[in-house]
């Protein structure tokens, strides 16, 4: 008897553009397996539940994909190797900084003629230099590969292939895995074809519960890889129950809780042996840290850890 996980893949296509991507998941991974490089899959923004196969309306969240965008900056300053899993049009690592009028406004037009000329004004060179840098060192040396989805279909066909091309990094892959799922879905056999017309009576829409996908990841997919997972919530009293809970369930190596109203300053990690917060003082949100900087500085100190032990 087949589990709900594949059933949901035996009932939902792949993406139109899945085998090109499997093909990059593929490459990128076999490259710098060869180099003996450690490598972080980050899956990062929110999920689209859609309502018709030809889709116009959609149950969606608030996932911006910051948490995502910010991680991917510093496990490459880390020496990681990065997939980036992200939501179509949620923050990018580096773009993230320069978002619509901000970086319209660090932009000077010269126009001459045939010879309009665009530099950036000096008072933001320093700003914007250190980032470019970075990303330029990135895209050369071809230490990150972007991939996206929209759907929680989308999500499931490429989360399956990154997982089966990071397998051969055993231990030396990370899965960070930031994306806000959706927990509900519209079955494909059960959406109608085309847009639900608005006139009438209010359709009845039924929602199915997804399946979890944490389970075939740890036992079957990467089974040797380091996976932390995230819970938010709203409810304080149930944070680190909910966070023990899924590391009870899933037998994954960390948990990573946090409050919908403070998620930005404070989390906690719920490891199997214990838990502890990281907060981020006034001072250091005065100065423009960011709490993501020492999650990841963490989390790779986790994964140093966890490496050192499967060694012996």
């Amino acid at each position: 008897m087949s589990s709900h996980w594949e059933e949901f893949y035996a009932t939902h296509l792949p993406p139109t553009d899945f085998e090109d991507n499997r093909k990059l998941l593929q490459e990128f991974c076999e490259r710098h397996n060869r180099n003996n490089e450690r490598i972080v899959l980050i899956t990062s923004g929110g999920t689209t539940v859609p309502l018709e196969h030809n889709t116009v309306r959609f149950v969606d969240n608030f996932s911006a994909g910051t948490r995502g965008a910010a991680s991917a900056e510093y496990y490459l300053e880390h020496g990681y190797v990065v997939i980036f899993m992200h939501r179509l049009k949620s923050l990018e690592p580096f773009t993230r900084h320069f978002n619509g009028q901000k970086f319209m406004d660090m932009l000077e037009l010269h126009e001459r003629g045939p010879n309009t000329t665009i530099t950036v004004k000096p008072d933001s060179v320093d700003v914007l230099a250190p980032i470019l840098a970075s990303y330029k060192a990135a895209q050369e040396n071809g230490r990150i590969l972007y991939v996206s989805f929209t759907t929680v279909s989308d999500y499931f066909w490429l989360l399956r292939a990154a997982s089966e091309s990071l397998a051969q990094f055993g231990s030396r892959a990370l899965l960070f895995l930031v994306a806000a799922v959706s927990d509900f879905y519209v079955p494909a056999n059960q959406m109608p074809t085309h847009k639900i017309q608005s006139g009438g009576t209010a359709p009845n829409i039924q929602l199915q519960l997804v399946p979890k996908l944490l389970a075939p990841l740890v036992n079957l997919w990467v089974p040797h890889a380091f996976v932390v997972s995230f819970k938010l919530e709203t409810d304080e009293s149930i944070l680190i129950t909910k966070c023990r809970e899924a590391l009870n369930k899933y037998k994954h190596k960390l948990v990573i809780g946090n409050m919908l109203q403070t998620r930005r300053t404070r989390v906690v990690f719920v490891t199997p042996e214990n838990n502890y917060e990281l907060v981020l003082s006034q001072q250091q949100v005065h100065n423009g840290m960011e709490i993501e900087e020492i999650i990841v500085s963490n989390v790779v100190a986790n994964h140093n850890d966890y490496i050192k032990i499967q060694k012996y």
